[in-house]
């Protein structure tokens, strides 16, 4: 399990998983708030088997780093600790550097978000946008105040019987497996971040980066958080603050937050995968020596 040591003196731990054919790509995946690296077994296994290194934290205050940040107190998991959301955000561009310095400069690098993980992303292509090749974000939108939502996510599913974490998923397997994760915290963002980082998490796409970044954004339609409305202005803001050309957005029907652990999950990795495989072919195989 390798790790890290941040700009304050927080070990961030992360995994490296190799691809199980010759690499064509590397994937950096972030996960969302209140959860870790460890959910994202599936959508790691279909990366690996299709010829991607994935390396994949768990940030700051979160998963196996938060437990080893608070001295094993779960009841503190979600809280980022000093330096706050710019930490964290550095601490996610600080593996980018160790991917980089790693391993081979000729494969691409893919940023892959969810939810606070692609609002993080977005930030990182903001400020880096040559560190990366491109750029996919699930369950996103556009870093508004009217285009987020902050409150109840689980209100049209409030029923007397409710987990609260329907909002996540339409199957009720995952909100049940979320709420028995040790290592997951269903404590609301508000309340982890406090106001003023909350308000750190609002920005646009940065004008005129100097590099045209293919976008994949993928919403599930019940997504409460940003849903398809707030995802279709995100792509808008793309094509014409960033001018990127290459903007690919899918909206998934009966689908809420969690795509990647929805219904139609299968399809929801499938159209990753061919998304990638269009804009990044396979290296060609090494003519045999005579």
């Amino acid at each position: 399990m390798p790790e890290f040591i941040d700009a304050h003196g927080i070990t961030i731990v992360y995994d490296v998983h190799p691809a199980r054919s010759e690499p064509r790509g590397i994937v950096q995946v972030l996960h969302g708030v209140g959860e870790h690296a460890g959910r994202y077994g599936a959508l790691i296994d279909a990366l690996t088997g299709a010829g991607y290194i994935v390396y994949a934290d768990d940030h700051r205050g979160h998963g196996r780093t938060g437990i080893r940040q608070y001295g094993g107190d779960a009841s503190r998991l979600g809280r980022l600790g000093k330096g706050g959301l710019r930490a964290a955000r550095d601490a996610v561009w600080q593996l980018t550097e160790i991917i980089h310095d790693q391993e081979d400069s000729g494969l691409p690098l893919v940023l892959f978000g969810h939810s606070w993980g692609s609002l993080l992303a977005q930030m990182l292509a903001n400020e880096h946008p040559f560190a990366y090749d491109g750029l996919v974000l699930s369950g996103s939108g556009l870093r508004r105040p009217d285009s987020l939502k902050v409150g109840n996510y689980n209100a049209p599913w409030a029923t007397a019987d409710a987990l609260g974490t329907e909002w996540l998923s339409a199957d009720a397997a995952v909100g049940r497996a979320f709420l028995d994760d040790p290592l997951t915290t269903s404590v609301p963002l508000a309340k982890l971040f406090g106001v003023r980082e909350g308000l750190r998490l609002y920005g646009l796409p940065r004008r005129d980066p100097g590099v045209d970044l293919p976008v994949l954004l993928q919403v599930g339609r019940d997504d409460t958080v940003g849903g398809p409305r707030s995802v279709h202005r995100l792509a808008d803001a793309y094509r014409r603050r960033s001018g990127f050309t290459d903007v690919t957005t899918l909206v998934y029907p009966e689908a809420r937050h969690e795509i990647y652990n929805e219904v139609a999950q299968e399809q929801v990795r499938a159209d990753l995968l061919a998304w990638l495989a269009a804009r990044f072919p396979a290296r060609p195989a090494a003519a045999p020596e005579p």
